[in-house]
């Protein structure tokens, strides 16, 4: 499908879903990120699941961060109808729940208390993953899609806080604005899980959060998928095919010098991650 013809069939559904939109669900949680951390992967594997509704277009409205002006029946119109949902629960014995997956929520600055004040309930899951692996899987993410300029990773994390500087603040003062340094060349600053995930708790209280060790969702996805099913309350039915989806080839390792120093810069980040985790990262063990 051309990416026209894509565009085309997208207003179309969006204009459908705007017709129907006070017969349609709203999610009931969400993937919030981290960037580059197995959020699509998590997504699809979810979204094999009966009694678990995506979104009917794609797998991120990024309504929370990028759309927040269009308000909440444009947000609404993005999800399956409420007989579709009927249906299943009358067929499972169990309220189906819709959800998606934007990984910017976890960072932009405004996405947290927004969510908090439209969706009161609503459950929230987040994976983090080694920061120095996110970080340089980053770059090279943005580097293929075309939002970084600058071939050497290295380079990049040096001119992060120069790009960065006043982003946040200008996204908080202008709350419809968007920041492409913000979104694209955040390297250190959304591996900083600790912040985030305090500004998260703070919004929606610790019990709707659920954070999930990525390096452990990669080897055992299984013991990972049962953990969510019973975060949402849900029954394990069937067994979900587990793959890696956005793998990028990365041009040249990273220098272990570099390595070692950015280790070292999330050193303190990383130490308080064990009390949402209930134990320590996988990549300090």
């Amino acid at each position: 499908m051309t990416s026209t013809l894509k565009r085309s069939v997208h207003a179309v559904s969006l204009a459908t879903g705007r017709l129907t939109t006070g017969g349609r669900v709203l999610p009931s949680f969400l993937v919030t990120g981290a960037q580059r951390s197995g959020t699509t992967s998590l997504y699809r594997a979810l979204a094999q699941h009966p009694l678990i509704l995506k979104p009917v277009l794609r797998k991120g409205v990024h309504y929370f961060d990028m759309a927040y002006d269009r308000g909440l029946p444009w947000y609404r119109a993005h999800f399956p109808l409420r007989a579709t949902a009927s249906r299943l629960s009358h067929r499972y014995g169990c309220r189906p729940q819709a959800f998606e997956s934007a990984p910017y929520y976890l960072f932009h600055p405004l996405a947290a208390s927004r969510i908090a004040e439209d969706l009161p309930g609503v459950k929230l899951i987040a994976l983090v993953r080694d920061p120095v692996e996110r970080a340089f899987s980053a770059h090279s993410h943005e580097l293929a899609r075309g939002f970084e300029t600058e071939p050497s990773f290295a380079r990049a994390v040096e001119l992060e806080e120069e790009r960065l500087a006043g982003a946040a603040d200008a996204l908080v003062s202008s709350p419809h604005s968007a920041s492409h340094a913000h979104r694209h060349h955040a390297y250190l600053a959304r591996g900083r899980y600790a912040e985030q995930l305090t500004r998260l708790e703070r919004l929606v209280g610790r019990e709707r959060l659920l954070v999930l060790d990525s390096g452990l969702f990669f080897t055992r996805p299984e013991v990972v998928h049962d953990r969510v099913l019973e975060f949402l309350g849900l029954p394990h039915i069937g067994d979900p095919v587990f793959e890696r989806h956005n793998a990028r080839p990365r041009p040249a390792p990273m220098p272990e010098s570099l390595r070692r120093e950015l280790a070292g810069h999330f050193e303190e980040s990383d130490a308080l991650l064990a009390r949402w985790l209930g134990a320590e990262p996988s990549w300090r063990r």
